[in-house]
């Protein structure tokens, strides 16, 4: 997904050389047409020319109202007659006559109509001579169209857009749950995805690392902390210090709460109060709380030994989790936070709000009242009446840093459906400032809830906790097949492997929006649309290669007119597929996408393995079913790894 290696102009060279026998003399020009990296184009082009002679209408709109199809019956192409805009004839007449008056084609087979449709199917033979040798050639570049990020395709000099996605987000000392695991599988998905598309992508982790509670931390790790269990695991201790602390800081808060009730029992009787109300005042001097919120104010002030302890916390945690991130294929260019948003940040947007008129004081306390523009908007809160900034002030403080260190053209907030009217609010605010430019390159991509996250082991807290007991899951399930878990080289690692693809196939198998249930069993079934089956049909067509004991170079000299069984055909007009369903996910920023199309064609090469059997096969046959195979491999490899996930070779 690093872009194209080799030039365009040298494929475009190419593919013409390969139409011209098959009869086309040159490919057409069409805007948003790329046949060096979606031969479909080719055909697109091909079809708009014959159906403008046809019909008289405009080839370009004939030419984007050409559609990719979700299910083969339909055609490799369908053309819904209605988007052509033709005056004077009923769509489903148009549609009959362009059937009765379409041409032969070298590369499209006489089209069909249904209704108001126009079905197309692709000659097998001529797909199969461009297609093969086009995936083997590009490899691990097939599907993917690096143009779409050029700020200008006709002037690549003028550079790629850039791209900053916002995911995970974790508080530091605070469980990773079900919500930054959403957000972690989206974002690196969604990062994976731009990459493709040619965009310079920027990852980043806006961390929870600021704030009175860090106080509270630091004030604990002086009571319970232990420096060998710190490194060892930084996230979980501090996790356990921050538990027990704040266990104190309760129990001090129920006791100021229950001496107050005594005090007023005390004065109803007249009796001496005294002693209550000084226990009282020393909890509030000396308590826990009182000590969090002195070290919080020394953190505020630098202090050089209190901002050490916090830096010391944060980048051992950091580092905990880059370790469980490389594990999700995940990188992050930056490791932001709300520490990070600098204080003359927050005062310069707290003074524009100020000065534009746009907030307002209510009972000592700021609001911005954003009623005016969209009643569900309501009044947001940008600083308490005792002064302390709101994470709305800090967000829009970051904004107007991003833009100035990163120069984005575009920033996703991949957060939960709950922070809904928070974003809304936060780019509406920034709107009415005066930078409508800027609201309008960021976008809140949301997402649902997790249900009953929970593992044999109890609630889980951590994302290493989550991975470790589904990896232990998918380990018991191996060891039913003993036969084959033998020939696994390392059991363990591909349990690993396997696990997280289960957890992270479950994730993506439905819409964002929707909420799901965490079922281990499920997601850890090699039955039905699961991770690990999506890992068994890789695994089968890496057996296939072994077992084969081909030459890859031999390939470039199959006879691909063997291919004519109909699961062969099949499987050749879903691999053509793929660069117009990675395009289409650019539109739905769905990952469901994706998985849908792979699972299909997963379908489609499991019922194929019976009729088009590579070893044992006369040479000339083996050799292109091979290539076939080959091809698949390779697309339901790059489909996977755009997932973020790990294809094995062996399980």
């Amino acid at each position: 997904m690093d872009g194209a290696s080799i030039n365009h102009d040298q494929w475009v060279g190419e593919l013409t050389s390969s139409i011209k026998k098959l009869g086309i003399p040159d490919l057409p020009k069409f805007p948003n047409c790329y046949p060096a990296f979606n031969l479909v184009d080719i055909y697109r082009a091909h079809l708009a020319e014959h159906l403008a002679a046809i019909t008289n209408a405009d080839p370009n709109i004939i030419y984007n109202a050409l559609q990719w199809t979700q299910t083969l019956d339909k055609g490799d192409l369908i053309l819904p007659v209605p988007a052509l805009r033709l005056k004077g004839k009923k769509p489903d007449e148009i549609a009959k006559s362009i059937v009765e008056q379409f041409p032969e084609s070298p590369l499209v087979k006489k089209p069909e109509v249904d209704k108001t449709f126009v079905k197309f199917f692709f000659k097998p033979e001529p797909l199969a001579q461009l297609l093969v040798p086009f995936i083997l050639q590009k490899r691990n570049e097939y599907g993917f169209n690096p143009l779409n990020g050029l700020r200008d395709i006709s002037d690549p000099s003028k550079g790629r857009k850039r791209m900053i996605v916002e995911f995970s987000s974790p508080n530091i000392a605070k469980p990773f749950h079900a919500g930054h695991l959403r957000s972690t599988i989206i974002g690196g998905f969604l990062a994976h995805l731009y990459t493709g598309a040619g965009w310079d992508v920027v990852t980043m982790n806006y961390l929870g690392d600021w704030g009175k509670q860090y106080g509270l931390l630091a004030v604990g790790f002086q009571k319970f902390g232990d420096e060998d269990a710190l490194l060892q695991n930084p996230i979980g201790h501090l996790y356990d210090v921050y538990v027990k602390i704040n266990a104190i800081k309760v129990e001090e808060e129920d006791k100021v709460k229950r001496l107050r009730e005594e005090v007023k029992e005390l004065q109803a009787k007249n009796e001496s109060i005294v002693e209550k109300e000084n226990q009282v005042q020393d909890i509030l001097d000396n308590g826990v709380d009182e000590q969090a919120r002195k070290y919080f104010k020394r953190m505020v002030d630098g202090d050089q030994e209190a901002v050490n302890t916090w830096k010391r916390f944060r980048d051992l945690s950091i580092d905990k989790y880059k370790q469980t991130y490389a594990r999700l294929n995940i990188h992050f260019d930056d490791y932001s936070g709300e520490s990070q948003i600098k204080e003359e940040s927050m005062q310069d947007a707290a003074k524009t709000l100020a000065e534009k008129r746009v907030s307002e004081d209510s009972e000592g306390a700021v609001v911005v009242d954003l009623t005016k523009h969209s009643k569900k908007l309501g009044k947001a809160l940008v600083k308490k009446k005792d002064g302390t900034s709101l994470y709305l002030t800090r967000d829009i403080g970051a904004i107007a840093e991003r833009d100035e260190k990163y120069h984005f053209d575009r920033m996703i907030y991949v957060v939960a459906s709950q922070q809904d009217l928070h974003l809304a609010q936060l780019f509406k605010i920034v709107e009415i400032m005066g930078r409508k430019d800027l609201a309008d390159r960021c976008q809140h991509i949301n997402f649902g809830m997790v249900l009953g996250m929970s593992t044999r082991k109890g609630t889980a807290k951590f994302l290493d906790d989550i991975l470790r007991d589904v990896g232990d899951k998918m380990h018991d399930v191996m060891k039913t097949n003993q036969a084959k878990y033998e020939q696994v080289e390392d059991p363990g690692k591909t349990a690993d492997t396997l696990g997280i693809s289960a957890v992270m196939v479950q994730d993506m198998t439905g819409k964002r929006i929707n909420n799901y249930d965490f079922d281990m069993d499920r997601m850890c079934s090699f039955e039905g649309d699961t991770g690990p089956y999506l890992q068994y049909a890789h695994a089968r067509l890496c057996s296939i290669t072994r077992k084969a004991d081909l030459d890859p170079t031999e390939l470039t000299s199959a006879n691909l007119g063997l291919l004519t069984e109909p699961q062969a055909i099949d499987l050749l007009r879903s691999l053509a597929q793929w660069p117009d369903v990675f395009q289409n996910t650019l539109k739905t920023l769905e990952p469901v996408t994706v998985l849908t199309y792979l699972f299909k064609m997963s379908h489609a090469l499991s019922s194929s393995y019976d009729h088009l059997q590579v070893v044992g096969s006369e040479p000339e046959l083996k050799k292109a079913r091979f290539a076939l195979y080959t091809c698949a491999r390779q697309v339901l490899n790059n489909g996977m790894r755009l997932l973020g996930l790990s294809p094995v070779e062996r399980m």
